[in-house]
């Protein structure tokens, strides 16, 4: 008797084995096997499907958007591909198709829990943070021990500025996993939002002894311990994050700026030409403001602050603002600041709210800074119309209000410095936008209209290298408080450390302001100048 033929395998036992090769992270195999099950039968969506996730891992995210499409044809009720589909539009940054994707998959899976979660990591994308929120709330309504979307939550109340629901956020996914690095490194950013900068290092201290490799942790430990003026343990945070990702966004000039503090000066021709040409590669190297002190190239500070504005701040989605025509009435102005408060700008400024012609002019304060109620903010609050506190509201809240308001001329005393919120007038706060006092440097953004300015801060020859158009006071830029007390202590040269005897040369400029080149200027000065001191 003729011996029975062997049956090839059926097309369910192929896609079984591909099956297992994935699993077993054999993925070169299970596409072959997909594969040749597509020359079969090109429209197989359990091929298709596996291909897709395939391909998205392997981060071909192109492919993957083309075959998960098919697998779709193939079968438009599964929810799973919906979502997958949607993952990879996100990734490509269609974010409406994205979000059309999870609605599908949700209208057939209602209680999809990871596709509700995924939607509201598309709605943040578009900076709809309300509906973002809704949606991550739907999926821990479904899933409560869903981790990852009381993460999401977390990080999108932070953008909203609701501090204490982001932190109340990220303990729950914590208390869900302990042992979840993310969680731990995004409880340390809402911390260090509301200063508590002590317990912000120690959770990001959490993270990195559960991911040792978490580059963002150790340069946002760094941030904090800047803020706690622990300099060398600042230096050594971000020298850490910078071995494990040289590119990591702005880390090279957070790292520089760091070594400038310490007069940490070892090759600092060198790395400061690594950071001019990275920026005039448009490269996120370095904030802008930390490029003023170790650059003085106009065209590179220029370009540095349009890289900063452009990916932290872009234009808004939001219709241009709405001027009012034949407006009649007082002059509505607006000024924003943290700092309206015992604090250098406030110290300079206080008068000149005082002096405003309240027959003319309108005085609003948006204040996100703290509110302590000291003498300065008290005397600040009597000198405006109205005094707003602001901290609890997002930038496009605080822009949104002050449209409805009817600001004139928005005034931002801020620019890029710490505890900027750049994104207030990237909305378009009110019809005409000026930058003054806190950064004189360019903002390089586009609704930044106006600087003021003074002829010596910027020469005529220099406004080219400014993106505002610049407002010239004749002498002085910068206001000064005539009713400021001066002390009527008298130092004298011994309490201070001071020989009795030469002339003595100072400097009252933070340390990372001082290069090396003008280090060895002053000693130069000092040699030739018997018994002076520095």
């Amino acid at each position: 008797m003729p011996k029975n033929k062997p049956q090839s395998p059926s097309l369910a036992q192929i896609m079984q084995h591909a099956g297992i090769a994935y699993n077993a992270r054999d993925w070169t195999k299970a596409e072959k096997l997909c594969r040749s099950l597509l020359n079969a039968k090109p429209d197989y969506f359990d091929a298709l499907n596996l291909l897709g996730i395939i391909a998205a891992q392997t981060r071909r995210t192109q492919e993957a958007a083309e075959l998960l499409a098919r697998a779709i044809d193939a079968k438009p009720d599964s929810a799973h591909t919906h979502n997958n589909y949607g993952n990879v539009l996100r990734e490509l940054g269609q974010f409406e198709g994205a979000i059309a994707s999870y609605n599908r998959a949700i209208a057939i899976k209602p209680n999809y829990a990871e596709a509700h979660s995924n939607k509201g990591v598309a709605l943040q994308e578009l900076r709809q943070l309300e509906a973002a929120v809704a949606s991550y709330e739907k999926a821990i309504a479904i899933k409560p021990d869903f981790a990852q979307a009381h993460i999401n939550r977390g990080v999108t109340l932070r953008d909203l500025k609701q501090l204490d629901a982001a932190v109340a956020s990220h303990e729950k996914a914590i208390s869900i996993n302990p042992y979840f690095a993310e969680a731990h490194y995004n409880l340390g950013i809402a911390l260090q939002d509301l200063k508590r900068l002590d317990m912000a290092v120690a959770s990001y201290d959490k993270a990195i002894a559960l991911d040792t490799g978490h580059a963002e942790a150790y340069s946002n430990r760094g941030n904090a311990l800047q803020e706690l003026r622990r300099f060398d343990d600042a230096l050594d945070s971000y020298a850490r994050a910078l071995k494990i990702r040289p590119d990591h966004e702005y880390l090279y000039g957070s790292w520089l700026h760091a070594k400038m503090t310490v007069c940490d000066w070892n090759n600092h021709d060198a790395n400061v030409a690594v950071l001019v040409t990275g920026i005039g590669q448009a490269k996120r190297i370095a904030a802008p403001f930390l490029v003023l002190a170790l650059t003085d190239s106009m065209p590179i500070q220029r370009q540095a602050a349009e890289t900063w504005a452009d990916d932290k701040y872009p234009a808004s989605p939001l219709p241009p603002h709405a001027r009012t025509q034949n407006r009649k009435g007082k002059i509505h102005l607006g000024y924003y600041s943290a700092d309206f408060r015992s604090h250098a700008t406030s110290h300079l400024m206080a008068e000149l709210f005082e002096q405003h012609d309240k027959a003319q002019f309108e005085l609003t304060a948006f204040s996100f800074g703290p509110d302590i109620k000291d003498e300065t903010q008290i005397r600040l609050s009597a000198a405006f119309d109205r005094f707003i506190d602001v901290r609890m509201k997002s930038d496009r809240e605080i822009a949104e209000l002050s449209r409805n308001m009817q600001i004139d001329i928005a005034v931002d005393l801020k620019g890029f410095t710490l505890d900027e919120r750049t994104g207030i007038f990237s909305h378009r706060a009110a019809p005409a936008q000026v930058n003054y006092l806190g950064y004189p440097g360019t903002m390089g953004a586009k609704y930044i209209d106006y600087i003021v300015a003074d002829p010596t801060l910027i020469p005529t020859e220099s406004r080219k290298h400014y993106s505002e158009k610049v407002v010239y006071l004749p002498d002085s830029y910068q206001v000064n408080d005539r009713r400021r007390a001066i002390s009527e202590k008298v130092f004298s040269r011994s309490a201070l450390g001071l020989p009795t005897a030469g002339f003595v040369f100072c400097c009252f400029n933070n340390n990372y302001k001082i290069t090396p080149h003008t280090f060895d200027g002053w000693m130069r000065i000092l040699k030739q100048v018997d018994g002076s001191v520095l």
